[in-house]
């Protein structure tokens, strides 16, 4: 990744909208980043989610490095005490505890900070005004405030090139670029 991630702190806490009620993601959020800090780990994202007649309980840890299958284990056994002691969930539902991946979505503000000068896929809602809708970029900054992305077009070396902008509002998605073929080839890149 392009920056030290291990140990920074995902403030989860607020609530979306503006409400005063917390989601159950971000309740969780808050009982895991302790054990997380504890732990040397990076709370990527927590996800309550809907599959089909099942509800899942995803919490993605990271740290510099990757994390295996012991940091999940690690992780998931004080974890799962921690659940049952607080509780916080009413309905059944199966915990799970996993990486984020190498393509890796970037949803939240500290997602985008600690990627700054890695590779990105960005993938438009519509088209713009050339037809396009998927560049593979480098990721140069990130403005909360605006919601918007700067990033820099790559010539056939893999060096940025041209700079551009994208307003998360217009993004499908903007996640990690995990070609590893690729991934070998920008292993020089510059990006300013």
């Amino acid at each position: 990744m392009g920056a030290d991630i291990t140990g920074r702190a995902d403030d989860l806490s607020k609530s979306k909208g503006g409400s005063s009620k917390k989601s159950t993601a971000d309740i969780v959020a808050e009982l895991a980043q302790p054990l997380a800090d504890e732990l040397g780990l990076f709370l990527w994202d927590v996800r309550f989610e809907k599959e089909g007649a099942t509800w899942y309980l995803r919490v993605l840890i990271d740290k510099d490095g990757g994390v295996t299958m012991e940091d999940c284990e690690n992780f998931t056994r004080p974890f799962n005490k921690i659940l049952d002691e607080a509780d916080p969930i009413s309905q059944s539902y199966v915990f799970e505890c996993g990486s984020p991946g190498l393509g890796r979505e970037l949803r939240k503000p500290i997602h985008f900070e600690v990627c700054i000068g890695d590779v990105v896929r960005v993938r438009l809602i519509r088209p713009d005004e050339n037809g396009e809708r998927e560049f593979i970029v480098g990721l140069v900054g990130y403005d909360e405030e605006e919601k918007l992305i700067a990033c820099q077009t790559l010539d056939e070396n893999g060096d940025g090139v041209a700079n551009v902008q994208f307003s998360l509002n217009d993004c499908a998605f903007v996640k990690l670029y995990d070609d590893g073929d690729l991934e070998e080839e920008l292993a020089g890149a510059k990006f300013d």
